[in-house]
């Protein structure tokens, strides 16, 4: 009976428009993230400015924004041009959907693809050129060779997120517009059927660990290719041409990043028909609709963040070492801590619930971080795996020969060097952690484990300028909170391959 149920799911009409449109909105989310991202990364990668390292960061920052921050951005943005939901028809809100991919993803076609693009010999370019060969003839022949892998794992990674996407599709959407993310959302807390939600949460799965999969090998290819013998230094701005073509760079991201962000601060000191604190200073009261008050949530937020990101460090200091070691063993565990990065959070949650249930713990406030932990750790290993596999095995061996304990080699060998990517991995989790929405809306449940995510979720779903305006605030508070773990994980950042 239960395989017949799951058969006759998967073939209704409505569920396989669910899986074309959450395909055919990622290629183009895809599509269009790689027209905007690759000639930002090609404007960091080639010239050399003031202010370089704070692009980089401004870059980054849509990437760690919680997923909702990002929808409330583009939703007070649509609201201060005029196109609320009474004139939001279907074509817009898709167009409002994947503008918000590609503002949330072009940090991943910046740093990939950029980083590596810095690090090609210029050398090879230059003697290409004094052969005769044109300026796009020398880029097609000898820096595309090189950029091919990265710029395809770079595509999967975009295409991954952008199947996986909820936060986004949940409220800019609206009921309209269902991925395969939303609609395990609601099979599961909206009608209350775990079987179809897991039935159609395991389908992802696979599809998503095969591209993960795929992913990481391409990752892996990248990663040993990665030192061609160039540097980051760049190329001075010098003469009109070069200064145009970064004003027009500039312009593009003041607009893809700058603007949504704008919009969100707007809006949020937004008060009637001027401005104002009342959104801010009214966080901190009760309100009818959430368990507790919204900066009693942000504490639980910060709380989580750092519980999660302790848990991840530890864990992928551990599971780091095993996997550097190599074997058969290594590989497995490889692959088993980067199955997060491909599962969607909401499948997570799903699982927790489902797990959990024969232990009673379902409504224990720690699983929300230890969801997060998990979410978290391939961010860590992400950082950490680089730099350890990038240590001269001679160090190890000198400081054994020393009569150091293996647990005194790691602490002055492999913990000094990889100090700076233990940072990076932590900061990268604890951000993660304050914007996880997927998963804990499954997993919260009372005041303790209400996040501020989920209080702006359900601000933004119900009417009210006010309720609105307190969302707006809670997200601008959130995106300065992750503004400022991502500047600093820019001006901290090692010159090694991660995945950010």
């Amino acid at each position: 009976g239960s395989g017949r149920e799951s058969l006759e799911l998967l073939t209704r009409p409505s569920i396989w428009r669910v899986f074309r449109f959450t395909v055919l909105q990622a290629l183009a989310s895809t599509a269009l993230t790689l027209a905007v991202g690759l000639p930002i990364a090609h404007g960091i990668a080639r010239y050399r400015f003031v202010g370089r390292t704070a692009l980089r960061a401004l870059v980054v920052v849509p990437f760690v924004l919680p997923t909702l921050v990002v929808a409330a951005a583009f939703d007070s943005m649509l609201r201060t041009f005029g196109l609320d939901r009474g004139r939001f028809d279907l074509d817009q809100s898709l167009v409002a959907l994947l503008a918000a991919h590609v503002f949330f993803n072009v940090a991943v076609v910046v740093r990939l693809v950029g980083g590596f693009w810095s690090s090609i010999d210029r050398r090879q370019v230059d003697a290409a050129r004094v052969l005769g060969a044109s300026r796009l003839r020398a880029f097609r022949v000898v820096t595309l060779p090189q950029l091919a892998p990265v710029i395809g794992g770079a595509s999967m990674v975009v295409f991954l997120f952008s199947v996986t996407s909820f936060g986004l599709v949940l409220i800019l959407g609206g009921p309209t517009r269902a991925t395969v993310e939303t609609e395990i959302y609601r099979f599961a807390i909206s009608r209350l059927d775990f079987d179809g939600a897991a039935v159609l949460a395991l389908v992802q799965l696979v599809v998503v660990v095969v591209l993960a999969a795929l992913a990481g090998k391409v990752q892996r290819r990248y990663a040993v290719g990665g030192t061609t013998g160039g540097t980051e230094q760049g190329v001075p701005v010098n003469g009109w041409g070069r200064r145009i073509h970064l004003g027009g760079l500039l312009l593009v991201v003041a607009v893809v990043i700058g603007l949504p962000l704008a919009m969100l601060v707007e809006r949020a000191f937004s008060v009637g028909d001027g401005y104002g604190m009342t959104n801010f200073t009214s966080l901190t009261e009760e309100v009818r609709l959430l368990p507790t008050s919204p900066m009693t949530a942000m504490t639980n937020s910060l709380r989580f963040a750092v519980a999660a990101a302790l848990v991840a460090t530890l864990v992928g200091a551990a599971a780091a070492r095993v996997i550097v070691a190599g074997g058969r063993l290594g590989r497995m565990l490889e692959a088993a801590v980067l199955v997060p990065l491909g599962t969607s959070a909401v499948t997570l949650g799903l699982g927790y619930i489902v797990g959990f249930s024969a232990f009673d713990l379902r409504r224990s406030v720690w699983l929300v971080p230890a969801a997060h932990a998990v979410i978290g750790l391939p961010f860590v290993l992400g950082a950490l795996v680089p730099v350890l596999r990038a240590i001269n095995p001679s160090e190890r061996e000198a400081a054994a020969l020393l009569g150091a304990s293996p647990l005194r080699v790691w602490w002055e060998v492999d913990r000094r060097i990889a100090s700076r990517a233990i940072v990076t991995g932590a900061g990268f989790a604890v951000a993660v952690s304050i914007g996880e929405f997927g998963a804990t809306s499954f997993l919260s449940r009372g005041e303790d484990s209400f996040t501020a995510p989920m209080a702006i979720f359900r601000l933004l779903s119900q009417p009210g300028d006010s309720l609105r305006g307190q969302a707006m605030a809670l997200s601008v508070i959130i995106g300065v909170v992750v503004a400022a773990v991502a500047l600093l994980l820019e001006v901290r950042r090692d010159r090694t391959t991660t995945l950010l």
